[in-house]
């Protein structure tokens, strides 16, 4: 990945050591890409430290944003970037979704609107049930999944580990499925315990909740200029 760094008074901290201080990050950040990005210290990787992370012997956060996805009040899923992985608490999502809805160049394609059509019947879907609907190669299904994800009609449901062989090895193999927003937050039939509905709707304007999010951006990383904001979340 090539881009120039917004260099802000950012000192490294490995804070990141185990799933519940992942967790802890994330809900403080309010909104987070997984990975080092054109703004200084905005990422759970440069936060954790570097033998923590994916390595064989330590899975690290690769794994541990399961923990995250399960947790009830974060969504992840590629949303920043124009595509990448990142997480967010409901309250700053909630707020990305009412700008993203809004823009036309987010509505949703004639196969997108298939995908979103199924999963309005069965409930979540995964890359496999994508080709399979669509008649199409995995890299395509990816594609269609991800651009979903950035209009924020989909997220991130959960995270299965996959194990393998006759040893059934994990080796941070994973499958995941996706689901819409709102059946993962508000909508749900069956409320596991300590879990607590939220509404999706938004008492802003989409140009207010971009402001919105750009403000919490900036609480965290400091004067970010207006472009990279723009790239970040538009």
């Amino acid at each position: 990945m090539s881009f120039e760094r917004n260099i802000q008074d950012f000192t490294y901290s490995p804070r990141v050591l185990d799933q519940e201080s992942m967790l802890e990050l994330i809900r403080e950040y309010r909104i987070i890409p997984f990975f080092e990005n054109p703004i200084a210290g905005f990422s759970v990787e440069e936060h954790t430290p570097h033998d923590l992370w994916f390595t064989e012997e330590n899975l690290g956060p690769w794994d541990w944003k399961i923990y995250s996805v399960q947790s009830g009040d974060v969504a992840y899923g590629k949303f920043l970037w124009g595509g990448k992985a990142a997480f967010a608490t409901v309250d700053v999502y909630r707020e990305l979704l009412n700008w993203r809805r809004a823009q036309p160049k987010y509505a949703p394609s004639e196969d997108q609107q298939r995908i979103l059509d199924y999963v309005a019947e069965h409930g979540s879907i995964g890359v496999a049930e994508v080709r399979k609907l669509l008649g199409i190669k995995k890299a395509a299904a990816d594609n269609l999944l991800a651009r979903l994800q950035m209009q924020t009609r989909l997220v991130t449901g959960d995270i299965i580990r996959v194990y393998r062989g006759v040893d059934l090895t994990y080796s941070g193999w994973q499958r995941s499925s996706f689901c819409a927003p709102e059946s993962l937050f508000q909508d749900l039939d069956f409320p596991f315990p300590g879990f607590k509905p939220v509404s999706l709707k938004s008492s802003l304007t989409p140009q207010e909740s971009l402001e919105y999010v750009k403000e919490n951006v900036r609480r965290i990383c400091g004067d970010v200029p207006e472009k990279l904001l723009s790239k970040l979340l538009e």
